[in-house]
């Protein structure tokens, strides 16, 4: 089959790979109709290479019609149309029962001390082969994959792999008032479907902040009001202060992460464990490795003092300068984690009808071939073209 893989950094190329098969009877085989690019993709891309491999295959928002099953699988037959969840959860261990998907006791990647496997996202979380492709074994046929009705297209229901999923969990950990207001941090892909989602459940004010007009523009035709970067530098805070009777929002999601602008030295010590053999660059990383913090420090400036701050971005240092005194001093609430993408399916399908709320069937800025993906990658990771969520077909 043909896959897009990753060869290095910036390096990602489309090979052909072996067709998967069926390894344990609960599995399932899925051909690849649809497969997001995610800007969690772009860590990989850029930074995170010390914990791949040449030739393994990214990608974890695919979705697709059943090719096959395992013989112990009773809950899908073949030509049923699933999402496939990025988290790899059993639904059935103590930890999926508390709703904790992205923990899953099941697939815990425990020799490295991390949470449930994913699909296509390195050795940290299992090194298992990603939806970037035309087919995907997928584990546990029987509880995993999301069940959706033929006829809508894909747009309909692929961002359950990921997506809405992940930018509901933002929503919810932000513990926004009713009537309250939140300011998101980041407006790609997450950052903007989770301020469709807050004004779906009544915020009143809802700030968007990010320094590409296109995504700016993209927010503010939904309502939200758009605070650029490159104007306010510095000032963002002091924006957002005079916007809500100089107290900061009620809540902040910060969905930027690890890579966030403006920080110049931190950005040159990843680049330099980047380019290090794996073997070096991954102790480094895991020893010394830290994250720019300029987003998650506007993220404790901006919030009010009692307030609440969701972290939905992508983290993975190990000595991050956390600003425990004025986290403490302003009383801040502090929620984050992987989504439990099982947890809010549920939730969020009833709001996949016609009515479409939350704009899921034009929120692709880009469909590509799958073949197309190496230069997605790039166009993506330059933020060139209003380039905001690509959807790759097989």
């Amino acid at each position: 089959m043909r896959a897009l893989t990753w060869h290095g950094k910036r390096d990602v190329r489309i090979d052909n790979v072996p067709d998967p098969k069926i390894q344990d009877p609960t599995d399932v085989i899925v051909k690849i109709t649809s497969s997001g690019i995610c800007g969690s993709d772009l860590h990989l891309y850029e930074v995170l290479g010390p914990w791949l491999d040449p030739g393994d295959i990214l990608g974890h928002e695919p979705m697709g019609i059943v090719e096959e099953t395992g013989p112990q699988v009773s809950a899908l037959s073949a030509g049923d149309r699933v999402v496939v969840p990025f988290n790899i959860s059993c639904g059935t261990c103590w930890m999926c029962g508390q709703g904790l998907h992205s923990q899953c006791e099941t697939t815990q990647v425990k020799e490295r001390g991390m949470g449930a496997s994913l699909f296509g996202f390195s050795k940290l979380y299992g090194q298992v082969p990603g939806g970037q492709a035309e087919f995907l074994r997928v584990p546990f046929g029987n509880t995993l994959p999301v069940k959706v009705p033929h006829g809508p297209p894909d747009d309909r229901f692929v961002y359950l792999s990921d997506v809405l999923p992940t930018a509901w969990q933002s929503v919810q950990y932000a513990d926004i008032p009713e009537r309250g207001s939140v300011t998101v941090l980041g407006l790609g892909p997450i950052g903007d479907m989770a301020t469709r989602i807050a004004l779906h459940q009544g915020a009143e004010l809802v700030i968007g902040v990010d320094l590409v007009p296109e995504r700016l523009a993209r927010a503010r035709a939904n309502g939200v009001h758009t605070l650029d970067v490159k104007e306010h530098g510095k000032d963002v805070a002091d924006e957002i202060r005079r916007l809500t009777h100089g107290r900061g929002t009620d809540a902040v999601i910060e969905a930027v992460g690890m890579e966030a602008h403006g920080a110049p030295v931190t950005n040159a010590v990843q680049q330099f464990a980047g380019m290090l053999p794996n073997s070096v660059g991954e102790k480094l990383m895991g020893r010394a490795g830290v994250d720019s913090m300029v987003a998650f420090d506007l993220a404790v400036d901006a919030v009010r003092r009692g307030g609440t701050i969701s972290v939905i971005g992508v983290y993975g240092g190990a000595i991050d300068p956390v600003p425990m005194l004025t986290l403490f001093d302003k009383q801040i609430q502090l929620r984050m984690g992987q989504a439990n993408v099982k947890r809010w399916v549920d939730s969020i399908i009833p709001l996949l009808d016609d009515a479409d709320p939350l704009g899921v069937d034009s929120f692709a800025t880009h469909r590509l071939p799958l073949e197309e993906g190496p230069q997605a990658y790039k166009t993506f990771q330059a933020k060139q073209d209003g380039m905001v969520k690509t959807l790759l077909t097989p």
